[in-house]
């Protein structure tokens, strides 16, 4: 006699499911339903379904609590090199990776017009070599600099933004609040490139409220 088998998807292992981390990185990255719904290619009733998961899931009562929450997916690069570190002892060279230092930036934000159009002339203009571009951002080499360029979002009040890399973005995160340092929402992952590399961020205001950001580029494990 066969073994029945249950319908329905198999339980998955992570807090969230695949669809529902990316959600939660939009919602943590700033996205509203429709900028989400369009980046994501799902319609805004989708997003909302999500999200209801998400915040039942987490026990959360809002988004406000949801985009404060550093969880990190098990199966991203992150999650496996955090899995690795807890399987091994905490050496002095683990230890000095997650110290936070300040001094190198990495990366400078410009808003623009239109992306093609940037690109072309940042590219053939200013030959700054293009690094890739994808939906309404197109990066670029400044001499170890990044330079992002964004188009069809909302400007900030200076028009660009600084951001600091870290090794260690949660570690980041928890000193910098400590400090005092007040963020817009947690540590979330915004892309990952086709090798597996992923793109770690975090914003917070300085003391006159002007945007900066800390980002970290994680390799795959």
């Amino acid at each position: 006699m066969s073994a029945t088998r249950s319908r329905g998807r198999p339980p998955y292992a992570d807090s969230l499911t695949p669809a529902e981390w990316r959600v939660a990185d939009a919602i943590r990255h700033g996205g509203t339903d429709r900028t989400i719904s369009k980046r994501l290619g799902i319609s805004s009733d989708a997003v909302k379904f999500h999200v209801g998961n998400i915040l039942g899931k987490l026990g959360f009562a809002n988004r406000r609590a949801l985009r404060q929450w550093a969880g990190v997916p098990q199966a991203s690069a992150l999650g496996r090199h955090r899995q690795r570190e807890d399987d091994m002892s905490m050496t002095a060279e683990v230890l000095e990776r997650n110290d936070v230092r300040w001094g190198t930036i990495g990366q400078l934000s410009r808003s623009v017009h239109d992306i093609a159009a940037a690109e072309a002339w940042y590219r053939d203009v200013l030959r700054l070599p293009h690094l890739f571009t994808f939906g309404n951002l197109a990066f670029f080499d400044c001499g170890g600099t990044r330079l992002m360029l964004s188009a069809g979002e909302k400007a900030e009040a200076d028009g660009y933004v600084i951001y600091f890399r870290v090794p260690d973005i949660h570690a980041a995160h928890r000193e910098l609040q400590a400090r005092g340092a007040v963020f817009q929402a947690a540590p979330h992952m915004i892309h990952r490139h086709a090798d597996g590399t992923e793109e770690w961020m975090a914003f917070f205001g300085d003391n006159e409220g002007r945007p900066l950001g800390i980002m970290c580029q994680v390799p795959p494990a």
